[in-house]
């Protein structure tokens, strides 16, 4: 095992150790500058991850939702960087709900090392070089940050909806095939969805990110990023 492999299994373990104190934390949170949530449980996983970080990747900069903005950062494509997403679906966290998830992308020297995608409270997780099921399904996904205009827009077909508030969850599902597709037109921060892209391209699945086909980029907390992907290939 890589020692990349071994740090986001070392995650796993941390977080599930922890599990009854972050779920503990759940009534405690305050809104942020963007209208959205971060509860103390954001925070306790962050530090669980950030310690370990230290301890076996040093080298590595570190770049975590609770750590935004990033104004005024400087970035280099070619450097060594943990993107982290400690609690993503915080809504759902703070309201009870068991889909939420812990992401982590490590990129070494702008290279793409290993992933995870963690739903602590499912048991469930995925990390670059394990295998996992694959469906075969009729559902897409849908973003949460979509209106109700955007709703009344989707097409009529043999398809069915599904929005479960989680980029983590949602990726995870489409990577699996459990949805045929998942996609987020509004657009999205990095730490959001760098683990599911990269482990969608390991599933061999089709992924986009501004409408341009994806192979595993760094991305940067500079935007916000529209991205599709498909269990069933090229979409149409």
């Amino acid at each position: 095992m890589s020692l990349y492999k071994m740090v986001l299994e070392e995650v796993v373990s941390s977080v599930d150790k922890s599990l009854k104190q972050i779920s503990s934390l759940r009534q405690k949170f305050t809104r942020k500058k963007d209208n959205s949530f971060v509860s103390e449980g954001d925070l306790l996983v962050q530090d669980i991850i950030i310690k370990l970080l230290k301890k076996y990747l040093p080298e590595h900069d570190i770049i975590s939702e609770e750590m935004a903005p990033f104004d005024g950062a400087e970035f280099n494509i070619e450097g060594s960087y943990v993107i982290i997403d400690p609690i993503d679906g915080t809504e759902n966290f703070i309201s009870g709900l068991k889909e939420w998830g812990v992401g982590v992308s490590i990129y070494t020297q702008g290279v793409h090392s290993a992933s995870l995608i963690h739903l602590p409270e499912l048991n469930d997780y995925l990390i670059t070089g394990m295998d996992t099921k694959k469906y075969r399904s009729r559902v897409i996904g849908l973003s949460s940050s979509l209106e109700k205009k955007d709703l009344l827009e989707l097409p009529d077909a043999d398809y069915e909806y599904r929005i479960i508030g989680c980029s983590m969850y949602n990726m995870l599902s489409a990577v699996r095939g459990s949805y045929v597709r998942f996609e987020n037109v509004k657009g999205v921060n990095c730490w959001d969805v760098l683990p599911g892209l990269n482990l969608a391209l390991e599933h061999g699945c089709y992924v986009e990110v501004d409408s341009k086909p994806y192979n595993g980029e760094l991305l940067f907390p500079t935007q916000k990023y529209k991205i599709k992907l498909s269990s069933e290939g090229l979409l149409s």
